[in-house]
């Protein structure tokens, strides 16, 4: 690959989250979109004639899923393995993630994605591979160190970006962060979706729920500690809609993923530099939608109590702020790193 000058007018920065539920994509022109990250395929020449598409992506997917092979990839954060529909559906949504961001043809692009700790690990060749066939460099990092970047929250910090597959934990010193800096557990958004299913299937047997319908119970109403009002939601019931209150089924749900997040916030800063522990306790980021839940920031300050005394923050803008450190931190590497990332990634 040619270096290209970044004050060139044909270089486009580009910065993407994959997310489990939601990919969102920025670019350096100011773009900022997302899409929830599922694809489909017409069943049948019937479901083709009535959609008028050869492929449907994000919440257009989502709503016709009856006329669809649905692929939601990235199960638990990472690619799933194996089957061709999967691998398939994380190329369809990258090339779309692409349309959205504004970049022109003829565009040097340089990209920078964010991917869930464990998707790092396990799964970074495989993205290289499908990102890579649109960029001119590309560099994969975890989602908790690109919303770290965009922050500027680069030392003394802990972020703990809480998604739909995982919640990814990363310890910023001032530098690049390693494995060990970082954690990641299975146990969160997705998993709240299936206890709240599980409890409201209990609880109201007569009632009709579906795993879609308690993801927007749960995005709408979800907390956590103590509720400030009836929870208050219409179900059908033999075919006519009842209302019913959730609150209690919501706030078990919601706070069954807690527990291992404080194991996790108190092991990572117990096997820290013990000179710079007070510091990380008083500088620690919620990010990721479930840092939306309301009480979140009071009940972890409560639950770290007898630990130690600990402040929490939630950032403002969950959904974009992945991809826009992404971003930026594409835009700030060296021209000569981008260069030799271009070589190594057999650029398009």
């Amino acid at each position: 690959m040619v270096a290209t000058s970044k004050k060139s007018k044909n270089v486009c920065f580009v910065g993407i989250d994959l997310g489990t539920s939601r990919s969102v994509v920025s670019t350096s022109n100011g773009t900022c979109e997302w899409v929830e990250s599922y694809v489909g395929w017409p069943k049948d020449f019937v479901a083709r004639k009535m959609l008028g598409k050869n492929v449907l992506i994000g919440s257009e997917a989502l709503e016709h899923r009856h006329s669809l092979h649905l692929s939601r990839p990235l199960a638990n954060g990472v690619f799933k393995d194996g089957t061709e529909q999967d691998s398939k559906a994380v190329k369809e949504l990258v090339a779309h993630l692409l349309e959205l961001s504004g970049a022109e043809e003829g565009d040097q692009i340089h990209i920078a994605v964010g991917v869930p700790a464990e998707a790092l690990k396990i799964n970074k060749k495989a993205i290289k591979d499908t990102v890579g066939a649109y960029a001119d460099s590309l560099i994969v990092v975890s989602e908790p160190f690109s919303v770290a970047y965009g922050l500027g929250a680069l030392d003394n910090t802990l972020i703990i970006d809480i998604g739909a597959g995982t919640v990814d934990f990363c310890i910023m010193h001032g530098t690049v962060p390693n494995d060990e800096d970082q954690r990641s557990l299975t146990t969160a958004g997705d998993y709240i979706d299936e206890q709240l299913l599980d409890l409201l299937q209990e609880a109201h047997p007569e009632s009709k729920f579906s795993l879609n319908m308690v993801r927007n119970f749960k995005e709408e109403h979800g907390f956590v500690g103590n509720a400030k009002k009836k929870v208050m939601v219409k179900v059908p019931v033999d075919g006519k809609f009842t209302s019913i209150n959730i609150g209690n089924e919501l706030k078990i749900a919601c706070e069954s993923i807690l527990p291992p997040i404080v194991e996790t916030i108190i092991g990572l800063i117990s096997g820290f530099d013990p000179e710079f522990q007070e510091r990380i306790r008083q500088n620690i980021i919620l990010a990721g939608g479930g840092s939306q839940l309301e009480g979140l920031e009071e009940y972890l300050t409560d639950a770290m109590k007898n630990f130690e005394s600990c402040k929490f923050r939630c950032i403002e803008d969950p959904l974009c702020a992945g991809a826009m450190g992404a971003m930026e931190l594409v835009t700030d590497m060296p021209e000569e790193l981008l260069e030799a990332l271009g070589n190594e990634e057999s650029p398009r």
